[in-house]
């Protein structure tokens, strides 16, 4: 799928690449520096420059997001951590089946009475 959006991409930058060979010559202003380039290639890199500036821009502008994603994965990370404590900590109050904890057996100071049984 990606062949299918990248080749005709490609097959334009080419052609445009060898429709324009003519030269132009790229001066800096501030100095006295001239670079005779294909225009094909001058436009190119440009093009791609600003591509890197517009990264690099969708970058910085995300940093908060991402730290905030960090911090709510820290604290599901903690949670996660206390809710496996907190289940094995009931499963040894609860203890196994058939067995009823102390504090639910019936004895003085419940308020708990046994009840008796009738004879089958």
């Amino acid at each position: 799928m990606r062949w299918i959006l990248l080749l005709p991409l490609l097959v334009l930058l080419v052609l445009f690449g060898l429709s324009n060979r003519q030269e132009v010559m790229l001066g800096l202003w501030p100095f006295d520096l001239a670079w005779a380039v294909p225009l094909s290639v001058a436009v190119l890199v440009i093009a791609a420059m600003a591509f890197l500036l517009g990264a690099l821009v969708a970058w910085a502008a995300g940093l908060p997001q991402r730290r905030q994603a960090r911090k709510v994965q820290a604290a599901g990370t903690l949670l996660e951590a206390e809710l496996a404590e907190l289940r094995g900590q009931m499963a040894r109050d609860v203890g196994p089946a058939g067995v009823v904890p102390p504090a639910f057996a019936a004895g003085p100071g419940t308020n708990l009475a046994r009840l008796p049984r009738r004879a089958a």
